[in-house]
């Protein structure tokens, strides 16, 4: 997890700060933490768990329940590189929380911060677009069918498509054949937690232009940017406590709206968006 490391060292250069982690959700969608300066972050909460506690001896690689409330967020935002997927799921919404506060803190340095943007509509996909889409985003899907553009779907889950949306369906195995062949790659950001992030986007070099969306896409941008991500889009918590309320009671992210709104960072670098910037100046 290459990019995953350079995400937590840079935060870790940008951010003096010994913050603590003041509350934790592991819910069956997604997980949340939230910090002591007030921010707070999510992950998708990883399927199919190997390391679920029912004996002591997986009790030792899962989070310790109930003793995550005081931890320091650099420790748990290390989680987000070891092998236990709660524990990454936990790192992740750390760093995801960590990102919030500097950004607040220092902007998004060569990005453009977008608040309130979809991150399919800033794609500005045309109906000539070979998408690929890793992992099934019901919305992202609806979107691209009404653009009219071909759309292909590598995940893990094929049941997690309708019947009529099954000859969508790439397996993984599959995953470098057609995001190499894509002119669009959107890959959810459940890849920081589920893994596989860098051979994701290696896959997709060839692409016009490549999308990370979802709550757990990452919104500070300089690691991505230097991977070839165009556009990040993610959330900003706006109300925490109801956030983390939402989550911790089971909530999806579509209830996310009621704390929380779209945003976007776009990379002004990318020769894909070069023209849509020429326009807003």
């Amino acid at each position: 997890m290459d990019i995953v490391r350079e995400w937590l060292e840079d935060l870790r250069a940008a951010l003096s700060d010994e913050l603590l982690v003041i509350d934790a959700r592991v819910g069956v969608f997604y997980t949340a933490i939230q910090l002591s300066a007030g921010d707070a972050g999510v992950a998708f909460t990883p399927r199919d768990l190997s390391d679920t506690v029912c004996c002591p001896k997986t009790a030792a690689g899962a989070p310790p329940a109930g003793q995550l409330i005081g931890r320091k967020a650099w420790e748990l935002a290390e989680w987000a590189l070891v092998p236990s997927p709660l524990r990454r799921a936990l790192g992740v919404a750390t760093l995801n929380a960590l990102s919030a506060v500097a950004l607040n803190r220092y902007g998004p340095f060569q990005g453009e911060l977008r608040v309130g943007l979809d991150a399919l509509d800033a794609t500005e996909i045309v109906v000539s677009d070979r998408v690929v889409m890793v992992g099934a985003l019901v919305p992202f899907i609806k979107a691209v069918k009404r653009v009219g553009a071909q759309i292909r779907i590598i995940d893990k889950h094929p049941n997690a498509l309708k019947p009529e949306e099954r000859p969508l369906w790439v397996p993984p195995e599959r995953a470098a054949e057609a995001l190499g062949s894509a002119d669009v790659a959107i890959i959810t950001g459940s890849a920081l937690v589920e893994g596989g992030i860098d051979e994701l986007l290696g896959w997709a070099a060839g692409a016009r232009i490549r999308v990370i969306a979802g709550p757990t896409a990452p919104l500070w941008p300089a690691p991505f940017f230097i991977h070839g991500v165009d556009i990040l889009g993610g959330i900003q918590v706006r109300d925490a406590a109801t956030l983390l309320t939402i989550v911790g009671q089971g909530g999806s992210g579509y209830l996310f709206a009621r704390a929380a709104e779209k945003v976007c960072v776009l990379n002004r670098a990318a020769p894909a968006l070069a023209e849509r910037f020429a326009r807003s100046a």
